[in-house]
């Protein structure tokens, strides 16, 4: 019987450390995508003139973040659910 209770503690703990691999993955995208914001504003501030080239670096560069947090938050919540 200690086996199949060591099984099922496992598993539990499995789905609930998926859930937050998901959870950490979406806050640090926020903070990534908040810096990067934070950047590009502070750069167009300083040099107006460049804000096109600014702007199109800083939605690239968040459109890339979004994209590894998803397969992060997808990976935790198949972690969480398998």
């Amino acid at each position: 019987m200690s086996l199949l209770n060591t099984v099922l503690l496992e598993a539990s703990m499995g789905n609930g450390l998926g859930a937050i691999g998901a959870g950490i993955a979406a806050l640090a995208a926020g903070i990534g995508i908040g810096q990067i914001g934070k950047g590009a504003t502070e750069s167009i501030a300083r040099q107006p003139e460049a804000a096109g080239d600014i702007r199109a670096s800083m939605i690239l560069t968040a459109a890339f973040i979004e994209g590894v947090a998803l397969f992060g938050v997808i990976a935790g919540l198949l972690a969480a659910i398998g």
